[in-house]
């Protein structure tokens, strides 16, 4: 359960990231953002981030006493 928990602040915080960094058309480095279209709206997404900030979320979940 704290995974499924952890892909909500994982998503915010990966969305955050890549709006501010793919506005200045920057790639990352090895977070390869990339802009992707849906319906004439363009947002930038990395799966590389996606995956990092919801393993640290969920960590964090882990280690938070319940």
């Amino acid at each position: 359960m704290d995974f499924i928990k952890a892909l909500v602040p994982g998503s915010i915080l990966t969305f955050v990231v890549c709006a501010v960094l793919g506005a200045g058309h920057s790639k990352g480095g090895w977070l390869n953002i990339q802009p992707y279209y849906v319906q004439d709206h363009r947002f930038y997404w990395s799966w590389v981030m996606f995956a990092i900030a919801t393993g640290l979320a969920w960590m964090l979940y882990i280690i938070t006493p319940k």
